[in-house]
């Protein structure tokens, strides 16, 4: 059981930045998916350590202002280790949208830190790296 709500809790992360046809993202939804002192960093090109509001808020308001739209991206591969109430992510994935006017794609790789809380498998950090 383990194995599938970690899967659910990442579809639910890839998931909150999608805004295809005229969809509101719902960025919020990753301070129920992330703890609340979780820990983001951005690896490359531009190393970027975030709280769960500092990740939040520039990509709520880009998803939002009508300049990335049709925006989706998705887990093309992914290996889960399970240690008891820890767990570790590695997936790769995939992206695509279309900013300021030009449609682009892209992908990369995330790493997701998992525990088992009292309500559940919550992501307690999350690093990625995009490849140019």
């Amino acid at each position: 059981m383990s194995k599938t709500e970690i899967d659910v809790v990442t579809a639910e992360f890839f998931e909150a930045f999608d805004n295809r046809g005229g969809k509101a993202a719902d960025v919020a939804r990753i301070r129920r998916l992330v703890l609340p002192g979780g820990v983001i960093v951005n690896a490359g090109p531009e190393f970027t350590v975030y709280t769960v509001d500092e990740f939040i808020e520039p990509r709520q308001r880009l998803l939002t202002d009508g300049r990335l739209v049709e925006f989706s991206e998705w887990e093309t591969s992914e290996r889960t280790e399970i240690a008891g109430d820890i767990a570790s992510r590695f997936s790769e994935y995939r992206k695509s949208g279309t900013l300021d006017g030009e449609p682009f794609e892209g992908g990369g790789a995330k790493t997701l830190q998992f525990v088992r809380t009292s309500e559940g498998w919550r992501i307690a950090a999350l690093a990625w790296c995009d490849q140019p």
